[in-house]
């Protein structure tokens, strides 16, 4: 009976991908302070450079990894081919790059502590002790 609770939510899409501590939270060298989500949106899209006039280096982590996916959905409503076409446009007509990638959480952690305005996203189970937390959907 409990599996096929477990499958019917599956299914149906009723439980995440990431266990329950395993949720989004986007992180932010120590410089930088809280944001909302509007902010963090257009950051993300490169609409804007800054917050609170603070330089903000945006990161991802590698096309196709879950926790991009779930970024993508949950903070910018986009999908993955949704996300690279904005980019593709934005860069043809000269208005700026997509975010730098990293091919693992530990890269990212690496990059976001050690680079002034850096900001990404981890699983908050990865979040290491005395991180910057700016966001939790």
């Amino acid at each position: 009976m409990k599996r096929n609770i477990i499958f019917l939510l599956l299914l149906f899409g009723g439980a995440s991908t990431f266990a329950a501590d395993d949720r989004l939270v986007v992180i932010a060298h120590a410089a930088l302070s809280k944001t909302d989500l509007s902010t963090l949106q257009r950051v993300y899209t490169g609409r804007i450079v800054s917050i609170n006039e603070q330089a903000a280096v945006p990161v991802h982590l590698l096309p196709g990894d879950p926790l991009r996916q779930q970024f993508l959905e949950v903070i910018l409503g986009q999908s993955e081919e949704q996300y690279t076409g904005y980019w593709l446009v934005r860069k043809y007509v000269g208005k700026g790059a997509p975010p730098v990638e990293f091919a693992t959480t530990d890269a990212l952690i690496k990059y976001v502590t050690s680079t002034p305005g850096a900001i990404g996203y981890l699983p908050a189970s990865k979040v290491p002790m005395g991180a910057n937390i700016i966001f939790k959907p």
